[in-house]
């Protein structure tokens, strides 16, 4: 007895994807590109302006902890408490950071769907 393919070969070409129309595909791109540029520069700029604060916080002998920072409940009891005349920059410099990662993150994101749609339209 033989076992004839014929069968599974035709059912494996009658699945067929569609084709994205490639203004679509140049869309994607063009959005990928300019996600990538955008995360670049908020990064870039928020980086100086963390290192700007934190180089203040330094000269003056400002003793903090990457928790507390992060945490804002903490950096207000624990911080701020302890260094009032500095709260200000203090204040700004934690703001700063956890814009920085949540924008960061954000587009990190959408820079990661966007390629995944795009290796799905391209295997498409």
């Amino acid at each position: 007895m033989s076992v004839s393919n014929r069968g599974c070969a035709r059912r494996r070409s009658a699945i067929r994807y569609p084709r994205p129309a490639p203004a679509m595909f140049v869309l994607l791109v063009t959005i990928v590109i300019v996600l990538f540029l955008a995360m670049l520069f908020v990064n870039l700029y928020f980086r100086a302006k963390v290192l700007r604060a934190y180089r203040d916080l330094v000269r003056t002998d400002v003793d903090f902890s990457a928790a507390q920072i992060l945490s804002e409940r903490r950096m207000e009891e624990e911080v701020v408490s302890a260094y009032p005349l500095h709260a200000a920059a203090i204040r700004a410099f934690g703001n700063n950071l956890r814009r920085s990662i949540r924008m960061a993150t954000v587009l990190l994101v959408l820079i990661t769907l966007f390629g995944g749609i795009l290796m799905w339209y391209r295997n498409g």
